[in-house]
């Protein structure tokens, strides 16, 4: 099995304050909404009603790609020009909605009131809305409110708000338990179940539950292990609520999940050999996997726009386990508190850079001219457009990437726009050294 903390103390040391390029300039970002997407697949009995524009509609609608008629536990409270103007009384007619809503699904147990730009504008306090229907409703279904606004949030603090917003409701609960913090598909989940008790590590809750009734307790004796790079409001929260962070790589790949898992069977004492025995054959597994796709990646450089925060753990598995080189490594907010283990693992020759300012960053990206660049949706076509490979980063937030029988998969997901790239390149008789962008304006040879 692979060493979990390969290195030195001082050279961890070294690497852990790297230097970073701040910048605050045009960014470009889903907002804090998007993760309802994700969210509501989650909680299978929670609803998120979005207060806002028919744009904020629009948005949720097109990135979940469910129709209407399926009945999505997600929804929007359409606020209108007479909301807008102070014409009607937006708290009667946000309680009215709600109390609709919830007599058509009586299944729902937890009701996410989710603000908007719109009602981040016209101040509407969604906070004392959860508080007064609460007082109506509970206990049958629990009220909370969280900001998913795109003024103040990307696409995956929108997930971090959320969870934070359920700390409050978690009973107090002082025995021993290990809570993994941050939304993991249910597959990835019941794996992780399975190899914690293997360990005897536990018992182990998840933040978020599946179900309302499932919600963990929080204390002195809970130990959190954090799933996801985007939940430092929440685990922060927590620990203020007793608990103890857990300082860990995320499960990225076959190195990445057994660091994560050996920091947690530290913090229950469980003997390395017993380690050992349940982790290194699954970590050769994912090994395997990882190796039918490093010849095409290794050595390959990669350019990370900001987008999601899981652009540090990402570049420290493409470069540590399969070869690749990180020219940037950008991240919307770098929390060192949540990738201090993440940052002693990155290549010194990296830039690391936090925030955005779009134009400048294109322009590195253009000068760089990857193998690969990790951006959103944005941005992709144009950089294609230009010849060069992208990778939709919102994929990589939908995805189940974690864990050791997931490896293979993540690796594919860098590994398929290069072979794209190679088959289209094939295609039109581009030679190696060329972009497609230059073929496009040369004569078709085909023809001749």
């Amino acid at each position: 099995m692979t060493n979990p903390n390969p290195f030195p103390a001082a050279a961890a040391a070294r690497c852990a304050t790297p230097e970073v390029l701040r910048e605050r300039g045009q960014r470009e970002v889903f907002c804090g909404l998007t993760s309802i997407v994700w969210l509501h697949r989650k909680l299978q009995d929670a609803f998120f009603l979005v207060v806002g524009s028919r744009t904020c509609a629009h948005l949720i609608q097109s990135a979940a790609g469910v129709m209407i008629f399926a009945e999505p536990r997600f929804g929007t409270a359409i606020l209108t020009d007479r909301d807008l103007a102070g014409l009607a009384d937006a708290n009667d007619e946000l309680d009215r909605v709600c109390v609709t809503l919830l007599e058509r699904r009586p299944d729902v147990r937890t009701l996410f009131l989710v603000g908007s730009c719109p009602s981040e504008v016209i101040k509407l306090d969604l906070a004392k809305a959860a508080e007064r229907l609460n007082a109506r409703l509970f206990p049958r279904v629990r009220v909370v409110s969280y900001s998913g606004s795109g003024i103040e949030t990307t696409f995956t603090q929108g997930e971090d708000n959320a969870l934070r917003a359920l700390v409050p409701s978690m009973v107090d609960d002082d025995a021993k338990q290990l809570l993994v913090v941050g939304c993991l598909a249910d597959v990835v989940e019941d794996q992780f179940r399975r190899i914690f008790h293997a360990l005897g590590v536990g018992p182990v809750r998840f933040l978020p539950a599946r179900r309302a009734a499932e919600l963990a307790g929080v204390g002195r004796n809970t130990f959190v292990l954090a799933a996801q790079p985007f939940v430092g409001e929440t685990v922060r929260a927590l620990v203020a609520r007793g608990a103890t962070l857990v300082q860990a790589p995320y499960p990225l790949g076959a190195e990445g999940t057994s660091a994560w898992l050996a920091a947690a069977a530290a913090a229950w004492s469980v003997p390395g050999e017993r380690l050992g025995e349940v982790v290194q054959p699954l970590e050769e597994r994912a090994r395997a996997a990882l190796s039918h796709h490093h010849a095409r990646l290794a050595g390959r450089s990669v350019f990370f726009m900001p987008d999601s925060q899981l652009e540090i753990p990402l570049a420290r598995f493409l470069h540590r386990e399969l070869g690749m080189r990180p020219l940037e490594i950008g991240t919307p907010y770098l929390d060192r508190q949540l990738v201090a283990a993440e940052l002693a693992m990155l290549p010194a020759e990296a830039l690391l850079s936090e925030g955005q300012d779009v134009e400048r960053q294109l322009d590195r990206v253009r000068a760089a001219q990857p193998d690969l660049t990790v951006c959103g949706l944005g941005l992709a076509n144009p950089l294609e457009a230009e010849g060069l490979a992208t990778k939709w980063s919102i994929e990589l937030v939908f995805s189940p990437i974690q864990g050791y029988d997931q490896a293979g998969d993540l690796a594919e997901l860098f590994a398929r726009p290069l072979a794209r790239r190679a088959l289209l390149a094939r295609a039109d008789g581009i030679s190696p050294g060329r972009t497609i962008a230059d073929a496009v304006s040369a004569p078709d040879r085909r023809a001749a």
